[in-house]
């Protein structure tokens, strides 16, 4: 099992580009020497805030964040288009910021968890837990799927 959490950086000018190269050329790498699982740690971009409308299609999305975004997305299909690659995808909330390890949190598929106040958000560490999680116990073998509270 292996894991990519690969990002250019957000600053960077070539954000899309450099991603969607960035996932191929590690989806070849991957191929080649005969890695068959693996865990993508990517963004939210994808998840769906309700049916049929992605964060990314959101008019208040800030400019710079669309561009990793769609990059994201296009991660996605390429894996999707894998069929020899035993892949998971993990998507955070909306917020993803320093907390409390918890394990107290929910685990979804393409839509965006949000808590009873309407708020989508996880901390960094039980982020982790659940990024851990699958890495040892896998439960989403060749889907995307997300955790929030």
């Amino acid at each position: 099992m292996r894991l990519s959490a690969f990002n250019p950086g957000w600053k960077n000018p070539n954000l899309y580009d450099d991603q969607v190269w960035g996932t191929a050329s590690i989806i070849a790498a991957i191929k080649e020497v005969g890695i068959k699982r693996v865990l993508w740690v990517r963004g939210a971009g994808g998840v769906e805030v309700k049916p049929g409308v992605r964060v990314v299609d959101s008019p208040d999305l800030p400019s710079w964040v669309r561009p990793g975004s769609l990059a994201t997305i296009d991660a996605l299909d390429q894996l999707r288009n894998e069929p020899e690659l035993e892949w998971s995808y993990l998507s955070p909330s909306a917020e993803l910021k320093p907390g409390q390890r918890s394990g107290k949190f929910r685990l979804g598929n393409d839509q965006r968890l949000v808590d009873a106040s309407g708020k989508s958000e996880i901390s960094v560490q039980d982020y982790a837990v659940a990024m851990i999680d699958e890495l040892e116990r896998p439960a989403h073998v060749r889907r995307r799927f997300t955790v929030g509270y």
